[in-house]
């Protein structure tokens, strides 16, 4: 696993009336500071990425659908500089995926329906001066292939 990545698995609590599923708390081992909290949506097959923040921290929880989360590793004198890891969060595996500063990620929906991401950072999001930053999906600098793997 890439360095400081990190997962929670989520508890689902099913009864007659529906279900409850905490995502994150403040008492949690892996959680920093609250920022803010906002949802995103990928349509199928779409590619959300590459991006990575130099401050901020993500907490993904997938919440409806499926999303093939994928991170890289480019930080120079990192211990996984390099990696690439591979996540399929959603309705049927339900967890907390923790991405640090300066890890590159992009996530893409799988299994024919749009993938509802919600996502806790530790900052704000800064209109003025966003700490986000940019590579195509399809990046030479990173050794992947968002293809379906068959096998």
């Amino acid at each position: 696993m890439i360095d400081g990545v990190k997962t929670k698995d989520l508890k689902v609590i099913p009864d007659e009336r529906g279900f409850l599923m905490e995502m994150l708390r403040s008492d949690d081992e892996i959680f920093e500071r609250f920022g803010q909290i906002y949802m995103t949506c990928c349509y199928s097959d779409v590619v959300k990425g590459w991006h990575y923040h130099r401050k901020q921290t993500d907490f993904f929880i997938c919440v409806r659908g499926t999303a093939k989360v994928v991170l890289y590793d480019g930080r120079e004198g990192s211990p996984t500089h390099g990696e690439i890891n591979e996540f399929f969060l959603g309705e049927r595996k339900q967890f907390v995926l923790k991405i640090p500063p300066l890890v590159m990620h992009g996530f893409k929906a799988i299994g024919g329906e749009p993938a509802f991401i919600i996502n806790c950072p530790t900052e704000l999001f800064d209109y003025a001066e966003p700490d986000e930053y940019r590579l195509p999906w399809d990046a030479d600098d990173i050794p992947y292939d968002w293809d379906i793997k068959m096998g």
